[in-house]
């Protein structure tokens, strides 16, 4: 019976994962296969940061987490399988990043992400 429900995409656990102190809560949300590109400053549109499968994923959010900086989810959007998102974190010494997610979901997973991003410089 709770099929359809287990596998549909939870926003509440999307805000708890990036709210979190660790990415362990987000990494649960990614399809084993999932993919994230990143544009920003240093990867540019026609040469994004590209990221395949859970592990992969794993290092990034691992890293992210290990700074010293907070999170929020500050928007977020779900339609059918497509879900968007802005988040703002700022770390210890004031530097504030700002990042905007694209979202594909397949079953209720992350299957792709892309994060287009920016910070203070």
């Amino acid at each position: 019976m709770g099929t359809a429900t287990g596998s549909a995409f939870d926003t509440e656990t999307l805000r708890r994962g990036v709210e979190g102190n660790t990415g362990n809560t987000l990494l649960a949300l990614y399809a084993d296969d999932a993919r994230i590109r990143i544009v920003d400053h240093n990867n540019q549109p026609s040469h994004p940061t590209v990221l395949h499968g859970r592990g992969q994923i794993a290092e990034l959010l691992d890293d992210i987490y290990s700074r010293d900086m907070t999170h929020k989810l500050d928007q977020c959007v779900l339609q059918g399988d497509h879900v968007a998102f802005t988040e703002t974190c700022q770390y210890g010494d004031g530097t504030r990043v700002l990042a905007e997610s694209m979202v594909t979901l397949r079953d209720g997973k992350i299957a792709d992400q892309l994060i287009i991003q920016a910070w203070d410089e």
